[in-house]
């Protein structure tokens, strides 16, 4: 899996960062979008995935659109990242957009080597995440979560599904006496991902 690190390499604070192919031009962006939103000092390691669908997938399930089911890579995919986050003098955050924003939220179930996760318009219609999380314990001290105000307004019944998850695993966190916030952003799943998932690191850093 190719890694590559933006920001200040010598920084005490590493964010963590699952992404494809799609989303590699726009990395810059969102490190600059950062770097406006907190004066924390941070490094941001990327791990490319070459297989989205299988790599960042905690267990099989079927298609939801398009034809390609979808996989249960995701345990293989978190041990390379940990063994990558092996300095203990470090902070590590964990945070990704659409599928691995929902990756990097069952991380945080799964390891107890990152202080926070964010899910930017994380795919919390995956079948059983809801339940995951409700029938198991999260290992970190702060989550951030958002969502498009039109994400859950689409044709495809299992992806509409995806507000009523949200708000429903923001009231499990909070019960929980989990730090967690919900912030709903302008338009739909596609709509400025670089800035969506740099509120969502620069909530986690500015977290007391």
């Amino acid at each position: 899996m190719e890694i590559v690190e933006y920001g200040n390499k010598s920084a005490d604070i590493v964010l963590i960062q699952p992404v494809g192919d799609h989303e590699t031009s726009i990395l810059e962006k969102e490190v600059e979008q950062i770097r406006l939103l907190t004066d924390k000092d941070f490094m941001l390691a990327v791990f490319h995935v070459s297989d989205w669908n299988k790599e960042l997938s905690p267990w099989k399930a079927p298609a939801v659109f398009g034809n390609e089911d979808f996989g249960d890579g995701a345990s293989d995919t978190l041990m390379e990242i940990v063994k990558y986050c092996n300095d203990i003098g470090k902070t590590y955050y964990i945070g990704g957009y659409s599928l691995a924003g929902l990756f990097s939220l069952w991380a945080v179930y799964n390891s107890d080597i990152f202080k926070g996760a964010c899910a930017v318009s994380p795919s919390m219609w995956f079948p059983g995440f809801a339940e995951y999380m409700r029938d198991n314990r999260i290992r970190c001290d702060k989550v951030y979560l958002s969502l498009g105000n039109k994400e859950e307004k689409t044709r495809n019944p299992v992806m509409a599904t995806v507000g009523d998850r949200i708000r429903e695993v923001y009231t499990l966190l909070k019960n929980q006496d989990i730090p967690c916030t919900l912030e709903w952003n302008q338009g739909n799943h596609f709509k400025e991902p670089d800035l969506r998932t740099a509120k969502g690191f620069a909530w986690m850093l500015e977290q007391k």
